[in-house]
């Protein structure tokens, strides 16, 4: 799914909002994580994951095509783990019931 895709498809879940106007919050939220990580903090979305920023340092590389060892700098990129309620979504049998959001979060 790209993000047009992602516009689309909240703005029908939400007739009562633009889809300009869902455009706009998408792109803030995606903004705002990006701004977080950029300033080196953690974004977690409860149940969805978490964004961090690892930092690679400095190495030796080499290039493939003349087999020349080359210089890479250090770096940083973005890493994203899945929370633990995606996981058990992904992984569960296709088979099985949706399970009931208030009878879960009353037990909890």
């Amino acid at each position: 799914m790209i993000k047009s895709e992602l516009v689309q498809r909240i703005a029908e879940h939400n007739p009562h909002l633009y889809q300009r106007d869902v455009e706009n919050i998408v792109n803030a939220i995606l903004d705002e994580i990006v701004a977080a990580l950029a300033r080196g903090d953690r974004v977690e979305l409860r149940g969805f994951g978490a964004f961090s920023v690892k930092h690679r340092p400095a190495r030796a590389g080499r290039n493939p095509r003349t087999g020349e060892h080359v210089p890479v700098d250090q770096k940083s990129v973005p890493f994203f783990k899945t929370g633990k309620e995606m996981r058990e979504r992904l992984n569960r049998d296709p088979s099985a019931p949706e399970p009931d959001r208030a009878s879960e979060a009353s037990a909890s």
